[in-house]
């Protein structure tokens, strides 16, 4: 298949053409010529005012809940959630039933994607059936592929055995995930605890409970000379933890979510059940303190938490509602609305430095490289509507909201999928 790229602007910091607007020549998925202007024979010729191209972007947890949760997301609508987000690779956890704890639950994963337009990497569970106590089949899942190991939703409590995995996967280079939460520190939390949670008469999580195990894990990793990466972070004082860590030389890093960029606890005033999330919503000061971690490189990257509920899950009282929201699909437009964020900026957050902390492969747009691209206009309006989604769950408080800045579509597998 032959694609031709008119008068695109190249937003790539890795790539000699970075600023620039050129042409570019696809052939049979590869590259093959960037040009101001090329006269070449193609069978789709894309031409729109505005696009820009980066190496394609890459999430980093997200949860496709196939196998077993089908009635929420398949892996064929989490990749067309993923291909409208702009997204080439997703990172999907392993929280399935059954759990991704075994090669042959991985290779399902990988073998049931190969036909999909994006690449879906599975995360190998760090235990067994997530449960903490038991090492997975931890090399086992490696050779299949898989860097990458969390226990997902249910972060590993125990010191030992989170030790022991950081250990483990030193042998062959892997990352740890960890999801910062101390289950032991009011498990029954439906927000942030502070004012706002008392007011409104709902139970409290602290920032407590999150911020001792990434002072916890930070030791970890120091002592096992291994590598972590902590998601979801939401709070002012694990992002100083965190800090303080690397500047000691600690392989730690980390990644927020959108959706904690633009509310805050003050925002569930309404009790929309889309806004039970963890981890909650902090203060506006948290908020803040995440906006700024984007913006000089504390945060190293930006995962969605794409979680999908059917409405049973969510069309309920506030207290027995699931957590979470879908996530793909708005992440660049946030990102975009963040004043201070160059495209640039955006680029290295969705897809340069995720590429190089989980070991996906290089996509750096150079003539014979292999085209993974997101098409995207940093300009375009656009409404996010709930006909309009591509996930099987209907759980986005973004519904109805107007935004500046969109994906277009991505060229991935040598197949181009377009909005």
């Amino acid at each position: 298949m032959k694609i031709l790229l008119r008068q695109v602007q190249i937003t790539d910091p890795a790539s000699p053409f970075n600023g620039q607007v050129q042409d570019i020549f696809i052939e049979d998925g590869i590259i093959r010529r960037i040009g101001s202007t090329i006269r070449a024979q193609s069978d789709q010729e894309i031409v729109q005012n505005g696009l820009h191209v980066s190496p394609g972007w890459v999430d980093v947890f997200a949860h496709f809940c196939d196998p077993g949760y089908e009635f929420k997301e398949t892996l064929q609508t989490g990749a067309a959630c993923a291909a409208a987000g702009g997204y080439t690779d997703v990172l999907v956890i392993p929280n399935t039933r059954p759990v991704i704890d075994n090669k042959g639950q991985t290779e399902y994963i990988i073998q049931k994607s190969k036909s999909l337009p994006v690449t879906i990497h599975p995360i190998g569970a760090i235990t067994k059936n997530t449960d903490g106590k038991e090492l997975a089949e931890m090399y086992d899942m490696h050779a299949s592929g898989i860097f990458s190991f969390s226990d997902g939703l249910n972060p590993i409590q125990s010191p030992g055995v989170l030790l022991k995995a950081l250990q483990y996967v030193k042998a062959f280079d892997g990352t740890i995930i960890q999801l910062p939460d101390d289950k032991s520190i009011n498990p029954h939390g439906l927000m942030n605890e502070g004012i706002v949670s008392t007011r409104m008469g709902l139970s409290g999580k602290p920032a407590m409970a999150e911020e001792l195990m990434v002072a916890r894990d930070i030791k970890l990793a120091r002592y096992s000379e291994s590598s972590l990466h902590f998601t979801g972070i939401s709070s002012a004082k694990s992002l100083e933890y965190i800090q303080r860590g690397k500047e000691g030389g600690v392989r730690i890093t980390c990644s927020v979510t959108p959706h904690h960029l633009v509310f805050t606890e003050d925002d569930l005033n309404t009790y929309d059940t889309n806004l039970k999330v963890n981890p909650p919503f902090r203060t506006d000061r948290d908020r803040q303190a995440l906006i700024d971690a984007v913006r000089n490189g504390t945060a190293d990257c930006i995962a969605s938490h794409h979680a999908p509920q059917d409405i049973d899950s969510k069309m309920s009282e506030f207290e027995y509602a699931k957590y979470g929201m879908t996530g793909l699909e708005t992440a660049y437009a946030i990102l975009n609305s963040i004043a201070g964020l160059s495209q640039d900026k955006i680029v290295s957050l969705l897809s340069v430095n995720p590429r190089k902390i989980f070991r996906i492969d290089e996509a750096t747009i150079k003539e014979d490289q292999k085209a993974s691209l997101t098409l995207f206009d940093p300009k375009k309006k656009w409404t996010f509507t709930e006909s309009e989604t591509k996930s099987r769950s209907k759980n986005s408080p973004f519904f109805g909201k107007e935004f500046s800045g969109r994906p277009v579509g991505i060229i991935h597998k040598n197949q181009t999928t377009l909005n």
